[in-house]
């Protein structure tokens, strides 16, 4: 795998791992988490835990990256979600 698609999986994963446990859009999704399973149970804290849900969505990113790193189907949307990633940081940055 090259270092461009290395690059690309991180902000992938950095993206992802930040849209489970701290979005707005994924609010929902971690109320019902806990309400399912209890507030101080593993799949909750897994949904809240930016090092725990990394280790799973980066895990899933490098199998998708390591099969198709040369295609489009890795390089579109892991260009997408990396360069939304670096929008929010640089936008906290400039604020």
């Amino acid at each position: 795998m090259s270092l461009a698609a290395f690059l690309l999986a991180l902000g992938t994963t950095c993206r992802i791992t930040r849209f489970i446990t701290k979005d707005t859009l994924a609010a929902g999704f971690r109320t019902w988490v806990a309400d399912r399973f209890g507030d101080g149970s593993g799949p909750s804290y897994l949904v809240n835990c930016g090092w725990c849900t990394s280790t799973w969505v980066a895990g899933a990113t490098a199998v998708y990256a390591s099969l198709l790193h040369t295609t489009a189907w890795f390089h579109l949307p892991a260009t997408a979600l990396t360069l939304s990633y670096l929008a929010g940081v640089a936008s906290r940055w400039l604020d």
